[in-house]
């Protein structure tokens, strides 16, 4: 499909980042994968590393299956499909921030698996007490002195620059997420995606240097329009644009999401503290929660307030499946959201991404269901 001229350096960046990631580790630069937005990128980059997010891609495991069971999710399964296939040679390892089981479990089998020259898992806290962030600047330092092994070099101006210039680039995705004048996101949720997408494969100067071309580039002539049921996606990460088409040809417009790929990782902006390293140890414990993170009932009030927010009128669960901490939380956040009104939907995809002709049947049938409810004008509202 065709991109916007606007839009088409972050496509490229999608589709050309293999290549150009390989040239550069050629010329000795250093990259490190990460699976999860918990992973404190910005303490890679200060080390002297380029962090770079691990995708899965949509495609058939076949190799993966000799290490992992098949009810893991599908994002873990096709990314290590895609490491034993030789997808990820120009990574020197993987740093992951301890979420769901799986994702830490993988990162034992990469290191057993996979060449690398650093792997790590962060420990990370699950309180605010002030112990917390005693012990998150132990295993921060830790940290450090295994990056410098490793070939990394610390240096503490360094962290200072790294968490300034993650600030700017999440500040500038958020603007992308607010409203404009007439009430309509700056991009559509397919554009959103793919300048999010872009962000996790390129070093971070660069993709600042690409969104801060894209701001002068406004108002954009985007393909959001104002009609539409207006709706808010919820769930981990989303590896397939045609998820986007398939809502938008149903009749839904998408105007908020709590993904993990998205909005879900823009909050807090950045954190505050008396030097750098209290600063990046303030963002992570205050990190939007995922649900491996909190309970369900402490993430409603944040799934209401983006409703109320953006004026969403429905809600659907898009889950990639066998994503456990994401379904355990389904029925309780069902309950309460059904309770205060609000329609559900939940969807399952599997490695492949396919949008079926059934699945495209039961958004078609969502949608219709909510225009009953409301009515036939789904303008601003």
């Amino acid at each position: 499909m065709s991109q916007p001229d606007y839009l088409q350096p972050f496509a490229d960046c999608l589709t050309q980042s293999s290549q150009w990631l390989s040239a550069q580790a050629e010329a000795g630069e250093k990259h490190i994968g990460y699976f999860c937005t918990y992973t404190p990128v910005e303490l890679i980059h200060a080390c002297g590393f380029v962090p770079i997010r691990v995708m899965g891609e949509p495609g058939v495991v076949e190799q993966a299956y000799s290490l992992v069971p098949d009810f893991i999710c599908p994002f873990m399964k096709c990314a290590l499909e895609k490491a034993l296939n030789g997808g990820f040679k120009y990574l020197k390892g993987v740093v992951q921030g301890y979420t769901c089981d799986v994702s830490c479990g993988m990162a034992n089998i990469w290191k057993e698996n996979i060449p690398g020259e650093l792997y790590h898992t962060f420990p990370l806290p699950y309180t605010v007490a002030p112990a917390t962030r005693d012990y998150l600047h132990k295993e921060f330092q830790a940290f450090i002195h295994k990056a410098e092994q490793a070939g990394g070099e610390f240096r503490l101006e360094r962290l200072q620059s790294s968490l300034d210039m993650y600030a700017a680039i999440r500040r500038s995705l958020l603007s992308l997420y607010q409203s404009g004048e007439d009430g309509a996101p700056a991009l559509n949720a397919r554009e959103r995606h793919i300048v999010a997408q872009a962000g996790y494969v390129a070093p971070p100067d660069l993709f600042l240097g690409m969104l801060e071309a894209l701001a002068s580039q406004k108002p954009f002539n985007s393909r959001e329009s104002q009609a539409g049921i207006p709706v808010l996606i919820s769930g981990s990460l989303v590896e397939s644009v045609g998820v986007f088409d398939a809502m938008e040809k149903a009749g839904a417009r998408i105007v908020a999401d709590d993904l993990c790929s998205g909005y879900r990782n823009l909050l807090p902006v950045d954190g505050s503290g008396s030097g750098p390293m209290e600063r990046l140890i303030d963002r992570y414990v205050n990190r939007f929660p995922c649900p491996s993170r909190c309970r369900a009932e402490d993430r409603f009030p944040l799934l209401m307030d983006r409703i109320e927010q953006t004026g969403a009128r429905g809600v659907i669960f898009l889950i990639q499946k066998f994503c456990t901490p994401h379904l355990a939380d389904i029925p309780e956040l069902t309950r309460l959201l059904k309770a205060a009104g609000i329609p559900v939907l939940v969807v399952e995809m599997d490695e492949s991404w396919r949008m079926g002709g059934q699945l495209q049947t039961r958004l078609e049938g969502f949608v219709e269901m909510i225009d009953g409810m409301y009515g036939t004008n789904h303008g601003k509202i």
